[in-house]
């Protein structure tokens, strides 16, 4: 007997298929991750996927990154969260800490195998933008990351 056809899974709904309340909850979570609130972890226990992304990309593990939440990060990126997933503007969790200057972040991103050459610009990178030397020898920078150029800045969007 042959096996049945493979199924192609349905297309995900758009935004405005969506119901006020599923708008509602995907607000609440991804301010729980900005808030640092360490329920999330509850959701993502009961299967809220870790690497959820809203409109701009961003993870829950990024926007806990940027916030200064190392306790929420690290619980995170233990429930299988991507500590290398780029936004959509290509800042990773660990360029967003570096960045914020959230050194406690930092360590655990890199504890957790986060690439410091990831994303544009890179964490190596934005240390360097922003003149964090006391981050680019935790970040492992070499001599070849100190000479590279230094990438552009992105401006607004819709400007060249």
């Amino acid at each position: 007997m042959a096996d049945p056809a493979p199924t192609t899974p349905a297309p995900a709904p758009t935004p405005e298929e969506l119901s006020q309340e599923t708008l509602d909850f995907a607000r609440s979570v991804f301010n729980a991750a900005r808030k640092g609130d360490p329920t999330l972890l509850q959701a993502v226990d009961a299967g809220l996927p870790a690497n959820l992304t809203n409109e701009q990309g961003n993870t829950l593990l990024m926007l806990a990154a940027y916030s200064g939440h190392p306790a929420l990060v690290t619980g995170l990126l233990a429930r299988g969260a991507d500590p290398d997933r780029a936004n959509d503007t290509g800042q990773t969790p660990l360029a967003g800490a570096v960045f914020k200057g959230e050194d406690a972040v930092v360590r655990a991103l890199l504890a957790a195998g986060a690439n410091p050459r990831a994303g544009t610009p890179s964490a190596i990178d934005t240390a360097r933008i922003f003149k964090k030397a006391e981050l680019l020898a935790l970040l492992g920078a070499t001599d070849a990351d100190l000479r590279d150029p230094l990438p552009a800045m992105p401006g607004p969007p819709g400007r060249a």
